[in-house]
């Protein structure tokens, strides 16, 4: 557990120090409070920092890679009855960046990522994208400091996706642009998936801007761009959608 207010890292709140420890999420619950604390540092706090040290970016990715396999294993035991299709289309709702938000939410992280102060101006707090890239961060975060033991992890997570309706996992399923567009490719064109290939382009440190291009056997289908590699994506799929369906062929 932390040790008192200052490494807990609850700031902006007039809530005791003790009060948050008592209400702590057992995903906040470290041996290493280092490895937290990056986990909960915002590259734009670094930036004005820069004292500070590592930011959460490299934690995100390995948080990514982990939920996507929990989640998989957990619909696949969940839901013998599906196909590959409608598991991958569940698999995105759960995991997708506003859900993962939702549970960065649940497990009260929301003040106590470490922003910097144009991040915090611009609503960091309540920002989608920083929330669930922050939870992915902590998500990973907490397997390292679990000595790299996915059933730890599982523990936290599964009841977080019980928590979540059935009925909200089936309509962003089927609103899901990547797997729309994925579905398509795989049954008009190649059984190999659409390839994404994403750059940064711009945007200030706490809010950066990345531009994506999605390929079919190595031809351009869509572009967009976003503030993070997920959003961007997401946007060519759905560029790649309406020039489907101005050609007729959607």
């Amino acid at each position: 557990m932390f040790k008192d207010n200052q490494t807990c890292i609850i700031t902006q709140q007039s809530i005791s120090a003790t009060s948050q420890i008592i209400k702590m999420h057992k995903l906040l619950t470290f041996r290493d409070e280092k490895l937290l604390r990056r986990a909960l540092t915002h590259r734009s706090y670094v930036h004005e920092n820069p004292g500070e040290g590592e930011h959460n970016e490299r934690l995100e990715f390995l948080g990514d890679a982990l939920l996507n396999y929990l989640s998989g294993d957990y619909l696949y035991h969940r839901h013998p009855e599906k196909g590959e299709d409608e598991l991958t289309r569940r698999r995105s709702a759960l995991v997708d960046e506003k859900q993962l938000a939702k549970f960065a939410e649940e497990v009260d992280l929301n003040f106590k990522m470490r922003l910097g102060k144009g991040a915090i101006q611009d609503g960091g707090y309540y920002n989608p994208n920083l929330l669930s890239s922050t939870f992915e961060a902590v998500i990973a975060a907490y397997y390292l400091d679990n000595d790299s033991n996915i059933e730890a992890v599982r523990a936290i997570i599964e009841p977080l996706f019980d928590s979540v309706s059935e009925n909200i996992v089936i309509i962003r399923s089927n609103v899901d642009s990547k797997n729309r567009f994925q579905e398509w490719v795989q049954c008009n064109i190649t059984p190999t998936p659409p390839k994404y290939v994403t750059v940064q382009i711009g945007g200030l440190s706490h809010a950066p801007e990345f531009l994506a291009q999605v390929f079919v056997d190595e031809k351009v289908y869509g572009e967009g761009k976003g503030r993070n590699k997920k959003t961007a994506e997401k946007a060519a799929a759905e560029d790649a959608l309406a020039k489907l369906k101005k050609q007729g062929l959607l």
